[in-house]
């Protein structure tokens, strides 16, 4: 969840670092540091707070360097303080390391190692592989030995960058269980937890894959397991631009993201969509069509927005494939002991494919004989390398932490998905030709939906106050009545609460009162006046009802507070247009509460720790 940056070469290295670091700042932004070599000697920097605090904090003149490390923290073990910042060193400052991950055995090798005498500083469990480092070191090991054999002891997940003051032309990286990724350029190197800082400066790049240990130099990477068995390097190019990691005027990140919608979808769909057929093309599962056609049983693992997205995909393959599906949650996957066989197929979404707890899911489903697919948005992620077969999402690089495209191309993907297989099986052409058709009809519609932005900003200002919201929809509403609650939860710090309509009576009905905003989906489906019936229980409660409603339908305007219109679809699409006003409201209720929408308290965009 923490950011990475590393380099070495020949230009100036704090300038790297930190732009790095700002890059990353979505996946941690408790605290920042750096170390690089100085004179001969490592000196490190760390602040609390923000990446501009640690750039306010520092004199590039006196930290002239062509090599060094950087992180910007997400914090697991210690609060975030200015001490439990990285870079950790030992006590003498030979050794310096940034690092992500879980150290679970740090007790264990903290104790032995206190019993030698080594002092500790800090609360992390970071600061222990420092002292084991150093340790391996005083025992006679060179640089990449006593790393591989320290990392040979160590229990849990990590990404680490380590730097040694006698060994100044090495870097040490590696890698388990979370993502570190290595560019190459013309005599220099760049290390990083994600792709976004190398953007501008390589395209070529290799991901290190878990138990791997990579020594590199200004010229030079050699790659070895923890066992000490040589790698080579598989080289990757990566193709996104520095337009896609920018703001490009908007405010923030976020409302870029959900203003790109159309765009995202009709990349999603682009090449796969055949309207004449009435069908998809899906290259990435092509060859394992028939694990699918022929399961007894479909399980699709998750975590937050991407679970929300799952249960879309739920009702999508019930309806149309008449297979059980089940959803869920990755976290709580392999430590139930999920029943799968050979004939169940695992479906694993993550934006990212770094998602650690649906990493274990999909790696419990295949010790399990399970066939496992993957979609996701990261090119050569994790995820993307273990899984049997996927599909991109291609939505761009997504640095709000609170999800918006990466969800709706989920959702699209999974209809990819549903199309291609239902047709594979048993639904018409005609019916292929309409789902076909409303899905390439989308990006306008999508469109239509943004239009209702000053509408949701004039709502959002009426309700910017109230402490509570409940969310309710049916159906393939459901779902979007879940992820507009979590979206208003993650940046305006508001509790709310998303339940399927008919439930309200089953207990939130006793929080309705004239204080409490209940937004309701109620969109011209085929459950439209149920959903009128219960928007009728919430105002004889006094509840003040926000309706997201359809294009065209007056009626619903005399049975609500607020009205959000958005464009028609068929029924298993509607989540698509009807999400976008959510997301919308729950940015702007943010704005208004002075919150900060990209990088909201307490959250991390790639969640690579259990």
């Amino acid at each position: 969840m923490c950011g990475i940056v590393g380099y070495i070469g020949k230009q100036k290295v704090v300038p790297i670092l930190l732009n790095g670091l700002k890059r990353l700042e979505y996946r941690g932004y408790d605290s920042a540091g750096l170390a690089v070599r100085v004179n001969g000697r490592i000196v490190i920097e760390k602040q609390v707070g923000k990446i501009v605090n640690l750039e306010n904090s520092i004199n590039e003149d006196e930290l002239e360097s062509t090599v060094g490390i950087a992180h910007t923290r997400w914090a697991t073990h210690g609060e975030p303080n200015r001490a439990n910042a990285h870079p950790h060193s030992d006590v003498d400052g030979k050794i310096a390391l940034v690092h992500n991950g879980i150290i679970e055995n740090y007790e264990v090798l903290r104790n032995e190692l206190q019993a030698k005498g080594y002092e500790f500083r800090t609360e992390t469990d970071t600061e222990t592989l420092a002292h084991l480092f150093i340790d391996c070191l005083n025992n006679g090991c060179h640089f990449f030995e006593a790393i591989r054999q320290g990392l040979s002891r160590v229990e849990g997940t990590y990404g680490l960058v380590v730097m040694y003051q006698d060994e100044p032309g090495y870097l040490i990286a590696a890698r388990k269980g979370s993502p570190l990724v290595v560019g190459h350029g013309d005599g220099e190197y760049f290390i990083a937890s994600d792709a976004a800082p190398l953007v501008g400066h390589t395209t070529d790049v290799t991901y290190l894959e878990d138990g791997e240990v990579a020594l590199v130099s200004a010229n030079n990477i050699i790659i070895k397991t923890i066992d000490n068995k040589t790698v080579r390097p598989h080289v990757e190019c990566i193709d996104t631009d520095l337009m896609a990691i920018e703001k490009g005027g908007y405010p923030h990140y976020m409302l870029k993201e959900i203003m790109e919608q159309p765009q995202t979808i009709r990349d999603s769909m682009r090449g796969r969509l055949l309207l004449d057929e009435g069908t998809a093309k899906l290259g990435g599962i092509q060859y394992e069509f028939q694990s699918l056609l022929h399961a007894n049983r479909v399980v699709i693992t998750a975590c937050g927005t991407s679970w929300h997205a799952a249960l879309i995909g739920e009702y999508m393959l019930e309806e149309f494939l008449n297979i059980p599906v089940e959803v869920e949650y990755a976290s709580e996957f392999r430590y139930r002991d999920p029943v799968l066989s050979r004939d169940s197929v695992v479906i694993a979404i993550s934006q990212s494919g770094e998602t650690a707890d649906t990493l274990a899911a999909i790696r419990e489903a295949k010790r399990k004989g399970s066939k496992v697919f993957g979609i996701c948005n990261v090119v050569g992620s994790t995820i993307a390398r273990e899984t049997d077969a996927g599909v991109y999402l291609h939505a761009g690089p997504e640095i709000g932490v609170a999800s918006t495209k990466a969800f709706t191309s989920q959702v699209v993907v999974l209809a990819l998905m549903t199309l291609l297989l239902a047709r594979m099986r048993s639904l018409s052409h005609p019916k292929g030709k309409e789902i076909a058709r409303s899905l390439a009809d989308l990006p306008d519609k999508m469109t239509q939906a943004l239009a209702s932005n000053d509408v949701v900003k004039d709502i959002a200002d009426e309700f910017k106050s109230a402490r509570n919201f409940l969310y309710l929809g049916r159906g393939y509403n459901f779902p979007v009545a879940l992820e507009g609650a979590l979206k208003l939860k993650e940046i305006s710090y508001i509790h709310a609460e998303g339940y399927p309509a008919a439930e309200m009576k089953h207990g939130p009905i006793a929080l309705i009162d004239k204080n409490m905003p209940v937004v309701f989906i109620a969109t011209k489906d085929s459950i439209y006046d149920k959903v009128l019936s219960n928007i009728e229980e919430v105002r004889a409660r006094k509840g003040r009802v926000i309706a997201i409603a359809s294009e065209g339908d007056e009626k619903i305007a005399s049975h609500v507070d607020r009205v959000i219109y958005v464009p028609q679809t068929i029924e298993i699409l509607n989540p698509l247009v009807t999400i976008i006003p959510l997301q919308l409201l729950a940015y702007h209720i943010a704005v208004l509460r002075g919150c900060d929408v990209d990088q909201p308290r307490n959250l991390a965009k790639s969640v690579t720790v259990e």
